[in-house]
């Protein structure tokens, strides 16, 4: 069975960051349909604090 990651993106930085891993394909695209998974979308200060220091970001997945 394959695994997959969830992987935030940022566009100022070229550094990836892995947010989760080891997840089925059903937690992978559950976690990514969270509007919290993007800064465009997201509205949770800890999320809007992390647009402030680090510019526009999104999470997506791939597998391992």
């Amino acid at each position: 069975m394959n695994t997959y990651k969830i992987i935030r993106m940022f566009q100022a930085q070229r550094q990836n960051e892995v947010v989760k891993a080891g997840l089925t394909l059903e937690q992978a695209q559950e976690h990514y349909s969270d509007p919290e998974t993007s800064s465009r979308t997201c509205t949770a200060p800890e999320s809007r604090e992390r647009t402030e220091r680090s510019g526009p970001w999104f999470d997506g997945y791939s597998s391992e």
